[in-house]
């Protein structure tokens, strides 16, 4: 998954509002906040990934064999007069 995908950057706009609030507030410099911003990017990746993990449907072994066995033809078939 890259790291710069609409989703990622989105999440990772939201977690930077507050590094960029503080330095709106004065609380950071601007080396502060540039320091952090990549981090804030990482996170989001990482909350996109649990979140698309977290979501993705996950097939049983039983489901697996009944496609597997419903696939294969009759091995009996009627008897042709």
């Amino acid at each position: 998954m890259s790291p710069l995908r609409w989703d990622v950057l989105t999440v990772g706009l939201v977690l930077a509002l507050p590094v960029l609030a503080l330095y709106l507030r004065g609380d950071f410099t601007v080396d502060e906040v540039a320091a952090r911003l990549p981090w804030c990017l990482l996170a989001g990746w990482g909350a996109v990934a649990l979140l698309r993990w977290a979501a993705t449907p996950r097939t049983r072994p039983a489901d697996r064999r009944a496609r597997a066995t419903s696939a294969l033809p009759d091995e009996d078939p009627a008897p042709v007069p």
